[in-house]
């Protein structure tokens, strides 16, 4: 455990980051695990231990060039079950530190302490503690950063991994900032890293000392203002608490090779199942369904669909979800397909959808272009199956399509 504080006490904001998420619950969960290099996923790498990460291995790397960096890792299949069970737990934790905690994905968020230090100390105390309880209640290491801002607090926590904390002080954020890469500011990835390196820019402090004009001849005139102030640490977003997602979607890596339709479809429905469950759990309806494709030259493709009315069933998505992948079977054949993604988008209250004419009938059914039936109002069986699961667990019932299949899970999708 490393840490770097000041006696600064006006950074607030603190940005909390799991390491090596997945890997560190395979490892938390296996002791056989611990200390060797640990990778997720066969087809490609959805996460690396640290000890992995040694040797080269990155996200999303293809497993066969994992395995030649590092003969001797650990290939296991992810858990997103197990996952999720962890997500949570870590969230339960930042929720009973302050009530001011915004979400970001799966294992990170920011939590905003600045009204706590008469019940709870400081924001470096209420760090300490947060990474202890985080440790010995869920048994996975977790990186702070602390500053007065969201962004410095994220680049904060990415200097201080694996397992540590770091406060930035006011007085001491240009120090701070100016030194590093141009690769750590939000909005710099590998096309815009080229463009600057390209014009002798190679440090945050670089991109200050070149001024927002020139830099937007460089990058474009709204990235170089937004990379300007960054350069100066200015970022007045607050901490946001309960904004409520425009979007859900999860993916799937389904590596490379040939892939049998039928493969495809399965993808679609183990990840449309899971999603359909997650909405309803939320309380929401979606109105736009989103089918997202990557090949083996990385390029990629969506195809959308919006249907007549708001709904949480899973048969709906589900039906929709297949007519999407049908229409995108030209591409799927000539190109290969090396990972697949649903979207439901639009999403609103389910309290607050008017409900559709006529009113009372039990049982709906509406005929799609292929000619078959599909029942609407499939809330009971949708209510039944939810509460199986949720009683009995995720795998006690199997969609019939699954069966025999490998694994189905889906990578969680950040939100839109």
């Amino acid at each position: 455990m490393r840490e770097r504080v000041s006696t600064d006490g006006a950074a607030s904001i603190l940005h909390a980051d799991l390491d090596s998420f997945y890997a560190s619950v395979e490892q938390r969960d296996d002791p056989r695990l611990r200390g060797r290099p640990v990778v997720v996923g066969g087809g490609v790498v959805l996460a690396a231990s640290y000890e992995a990460k040694a040797f080269g291995i990155r996200t999303p790397m293809g497993g066969s060039a994992a395995l030649r960096l590092c003969p001797h890792a650990v290939v296991v299949p992810p858990r997103f079950d197990a996952y999720t069970e962890a997500s949570r737990a870590v969230f339960d934790v930042f929720h009973d530190t302050t009530p001011l905690v915004e979400g970001i994905s799966i294992d990170e968020a920011f939590l905003d302490v600045g009204g706590l230090r008469r019940i709870s100390g400081t924001p470096v105390e209420i760090g300490r503690r947060l990474r202890h309880r985080v440790a010995a209640e869920v048994g996975l290491p977790i990186t702070v950063g602390i500053a007065r801002t969201k962004f410095l607090a994220k680049v904060a926590s990415a200097v201080a991994k694996p397992d540590g904390l770091l406060e930035v002080a006011p007085h001491a954020e240009l120090e701070f900032l100016h030194p590093l890469p141009v690769e750590r500011l939000w909005g710099v990835g590998t096309v815009t890293a080229a463009k600057l390196h390209d014009s002798g820019v190679h440090t945050v402090g670089d991109i200050a000392d070149m001024g927002h004009e020139m830099l937007g001849s460089v990058v474009g005139r709204s990235a170089g203002a937004h990379l300007y102030a960054l350069s100066l640490a200015r970022d007045p977003r607050p901490v946001h608490v309960g904004k409520r997602r425009h979007s859900i979607g999860s993916q799937r890596a389904i590596g490379r090779g040939p892939h049998a339709m039928s493969d495809l479809e399965a993808t679609v429905v183990a990840i449309v199942d899971r999603l359909g469950r997650r909405l309803r759990h939320a309380n929401r309806v979606c109105r736009t369904l989103v089918l997202r494709l990557r090949f083996d030259d990385f390029t990629r493709a969506t195809r959308s669909h919006t249907l007549d009315e708001a709904t949480a069933s899973t048969q709906i998505i589900m039906v929709g979800a297949r007519r999407l992948l049908a229409d995108a079977s030209d591409l799927l054949t000539e190109r290969g397909c090396t990972l697949i993604g649903i979207s439901l988008a639009n999403l609103d209250d389910a309290d607050s959808v008017q409900l559709a004419l006529p009113f009372g009938e039990q049982e709906k059914h509406r005929e799609t272009t292929s000619g078959a039936q599909v029942t609407l109002d499939t809330s009971a069986l949708d209510a039944a199956v939810d509460g199986l699961r949720e009683r009995f667990g995720a795998g006690a019932l199997t969609r019939g399509v699954l069966l025999g299949r490998a694994d189905h899970g889906e990578v969680p999708k950040l939100p839109d």
